[in-house]
């Protein structure tokens, strides 16, 4: 019999009813003979002057209903391990199903049914975990694979160079070429292990939340690259509202860093960076000048390692992570994050973020 907890339950519990109902009839028909219902009669006259009969007669609805709760309870009782394990069978046959479940088989689902009971309701919730397990752990294996190719390209490219060192006696300018390549390879790899590590920190969510004023982060933030900004010959132009939040100032640092970073690297000579705090939501807004973005290809913006048209990023510049550091520390300060392309070139990247309580 295919049915929920909650219906075996109450099958078992009117089966066990209804015996004690005609155990009354059954009590009546043969316990109270004429003999007996004539002592009765005597003992109840004496004790409280009304008959037996009278006082049946007066209470015919409560006997019925007390035989068939003792009678009901007497079952019960006898039969209470057997009734719990055929009562509470569903959640036993979840058991061997629930134990195939691992990182080999995170595909297999229990697909209860469309019912609304509270069995079909827990498989179904079951089933949608293990969705969500499945969907990250596939996240961090495709992450683990991009990140292994990402270095794996420079500490080649450092074991090359090594070698050429190796082969032949070096001239001084040789020399000083052949430092400042492996440099520049190290910085690249340090820079990709920072974010790595961010990344992960940020992944795991916040341990402390103290409110934090987002538009002096943002002040600060724009003074540190307003030179960088102005030696590519970009207009930066910042706005401020007073905004308090709930987070970790580093992370809440480094969220608006990768996205002033990334406005001004995507950009060209005689463009503009604008970053705005905003009294409501969204919370922060970075707007640049910069090539066409295809729409469709948004999205993909927030993926590690990933540029336009789903292409690797090259190893000349930064590590990759920007924007998917970006979303995750976002994320952790529950919050969203969108990216829209502009008309004219260049992206407008728009966090919402959760007022804080004592704002």
């Amino acid at each position: 019999m295919n049915a929920s907890p909650r219906r075996r339950l109450l099958l078992v519990v009117t089966l066990a009813l209804a015996a004690g109902y005609f155990l009354n009839d059954l009590v009546d028909a043969h316990a109270f003979t004429p003999t007996t219902i004539y002592f009765l009669d005597a003992a109840c006259g004496a004790v409280g002057g009304t008959s037996y009969l009278t006082l049946r007669d007066d209470f015919t609805w409560l006997l019925p209903l007390a035989l068939a709760s003792a009678a009901g309870l007497a079952i019960w009782l006898a039969a209470a391990r057997p009734a719990a394990t055929w009562v509470l069978r569903p959640l036993h046959d979840l058991v061997p199903v629930l134990a195939q479940a691992g990182p080999q088989n995170l595909g297999h689902r229990i697909r209860a049914g469309a019912g609304e009971d509270e069995f079909t309701r827990l498989c179904r919730a079951v089933d949608a975990m293990m969705d969500r397990i499945m969907a990250g752990y596939e996240h961090q294996r495709r992450f683990a694979a991009d990140a292994s190719h990402e270095l794996r390209t420079p500490l080649a490219v450092q074991r090359t160079l090594i070698e050429v060192g190796m082969a032949q006696p070096l001239t001084e300018e040789q020399v000083r070429l052949l430092t400042a390549q492996l440099l520049q390879t190290n910085e690249r790899n340090e820079r990709l292990v920072e974010g790595l590590l961010v990344l992960s920190e940020a992944d795991q969510g916040l341990a402390v939340r103290t409110p934090q004023r987002l538009d002096e982060i943002v002040s600060a933030v724009a003074a540190a690259h307003r030179t960088r900004a102005l030696t590519a010959g970009l207009r930066l132009t910042v706005q401020l509202h007073a905004r308090a939040v709930d987070g970790e100032r580093v992370l809440l640092e480094r969220l608006v860093t990768n996205l002033v970073q990334n406005a001004v690297k995507y950009n060209h000579d005689g463009g503009a960076v604008t970053v705005t705090v905003g009294a409501a939501n969204p919370a922060l807004t970075v707007t640049n000048t910069g090539p066409l973005v295809p729409p469709d290809q948004v999205d993909g913006l927030f993926e590690p390692f990933k540029r336009l048209a789903g292409d690797r990023i090259d190893h000349s510049g930064g590590a990759g992570l920007g924007l998917a550091i970006a979303r995750s520390i976002t994320r952790a300060h529950n919050g969203t994050i969108t990216a829209i392309a502009r008309d004219d070139g260049g992206l407008r990247v728009e966090v919402r973020l959760p007022h804080s309580p004592s704002s």
